[in-house]
């Protein structure tokens, strides 16, 4: 019988004042009984609006359906089908303005929580132990994939499973992109992304980290000498933006690319760590996304007192809402219609203080958002010994720069077609490479498009 609730199952979760001081998950999960009663709360639509919401296409009602029987090994068979990384979606997808945004139960009361279900019945998945793995036989084919983010590793596994002989190339030392350096372990256990990967090696992908392609290796050379049929960039955007204010060389500020790297991927936040990170007092994080919300809980993790400097208002701020909501909870202070003009140092060259200009909200702009504007003389200075901006990032230009053949737009992103084919012949990427900083499941859903336009193209 169907659960005819208007709001979600609440999402278990460590009490804010407990874990803004460690970096253990956040949420805790559902149980057993809280993820059969939310998946009775899908009314299994015919049209399946959900899946239309969703960039790789998961089998939405089918697989809440078997969880709705405890069928959970089935669910997570019906999942994989379309989405090799369960456990990653179900923690950092914004399903809110994706799949869940579609789903029929939002129009009056709260949608289905496909996502929390999702993670549900990947968790149970992971928790059996390791699940034997048949290798697809070989196709003759060899395929090589730069980075080894979303995109890549998505790339990568739907490559594998139609028998291509797939390599990896990575640039850190650790595979997983963005999951590995740029999620925090409270939102992402890196543990999750590892098995994933492990997973990608049981079909037979090989994975070659600490190779930076553009210097050990090029584009062309992956094409000639090594002997790679097709190639597919989902190195991601790697390279921050900066503010362009005076001051911003100071000792203390930081993009939130280093910030959250040094923390993520190099532990800076453990003691004895071999890369350690300063622990700030006082911390301003200048952004409004889900990137500034991360860094401004580390920070906050760290022991300083945080605050987020943003020149929009609340209801512009384009980080996803949980992480808006739990930033306040865990004592992030929000200094909205707020924009940064000088970053001052003392005689040290050490940060001191920011200035900020007070804005307020005009026309909306070519976006359809509402400009902010300076609200004459009105100029303040926020104390503080740190600041991490987290404004933006940008693809970087190496690999595009080793190679003639592979045209760029004025942002730095590679161009690319529909199927992610791009202007260099058998050379296709997808992701944040081509889009500029994007979302997780979107750069999985451009991973998954190239990889069957691959798979065409080689036959």
């Amino acid at each position: 019988m169907a659960n005819m609730s208007l709001t979600k199952n609440p999402m278990p979760a460590q009490e804010p004042d407990v874990r803004n001081k460690n970096f253990a998950e956040v949420t805790l999960g559902y149980t057993k009984e809280q993820a059969l009663d939310e998946a009775q709360r899908c009314l299994n639509c015919k049209n399946k609006p959900c899946v239309a919401g969703c960039p790789v296409s998961v089998r939405i009602p089918e697989f809440i359906a078997k969880a709705a029987e405890g069928d959970f090994a089935g669910a997570y068979d019906i999942i994989t089908s379309t989405n090799s990384l369960p456990a990653v979606c179900g923690r950092v997808c914004p399903q809110e303005t994706q799949c869940e945004a579609k789903c029929v139960r939002g129009i009056k009361g709260e949608p289905v929580g496909i996502g929390r279900i999702e993670r549900f019945v990947a968790d149970t998945h992971n928790a059996v132990g390791e699940t034997p793995v048949r290798k697809p036989k070989s196709n003759g084919h060899k395929v090589a994939v730069v980075g080894s983010g979303p995109a890549g590793l998505t790339a990568a596994g739907d490559l594998a499973k139609r028998g291509f002989d797939v390599t990896v190339f990575e640039a850190f030392h650790v595979a997983g992109g963005v999951l590995s350096y740029g999620i925090p372990e409270f939102r992402l256990p890196k543990a999750i992304v590892a098995r994933e990967v492990e997973g990608l090696r049981s079909l037979g992908v090989k994975i070659e980290t600490n190779a930076v392609v553009g210097k050990a290796i090029t584009v062309d050379e992956l094409m000639g000498d090594a002997g790679f049929e097709a190639v597919f960039i989902g190195s991601g955007a790697g390279l921050p933006q900066f503010l362009k204010i005076p001051g911003e060389a100071a000792l203390g500020v930081y993009s939130a690319n280093e910030f959250l790297t040094r923390i993520n991927l190099m532990k800076a936040y453990k003691e004895g760590s071999a890369t350690p990170i300063m622990r700030p007092k006082k911390a301003v994080v200048v952004g409004g996304g889900n990137v500034a919300m991360d860094a401004a809980r580390c920070a906050k993790r760290l022991g300083a007192d945080v605050s987020i400097v943003y020149r929009r208002g609340k209801d512009e701020l384009p980080a996803r809402h949980e992480e808006v909501e739990h930033a306040e909870e865990e004592g992030v202070i929000f200094n909205l219609l707020s924009n940064p003009t000088e970053i001052l140092a003392d005689e040290n060259g050490r940060v001191k203080s920011v200035k900020i200009q007070r804005m307020e909200l005009g026309e909306p702009d070519e976006k359809g958002r509402r400009r902010p504007v300076p609200i004459p003389g009105a100029i303040e200075e926020i104390e503080t010994d740190c600041v991490i901006i987290a404004v933006g990032t940008s693809p970087n230009p190496l690999i595009a720069s080793t190679t003639d053949n592979l045209e760029t737009n004025r942002h730095g992103c590679i161009v690319a077609d529909d199927a992610g084919l791009t202007s260099h012949k058998s050379v296709y990427a997808g992701g944040d490479a081509v889009t500029g900083a994007a979302t997780v499941i979107l750069a999985m859903g451009a991973g998954k498009t190239a990889a069957a336009a691959i798979a065409a193209q080689l036959g």
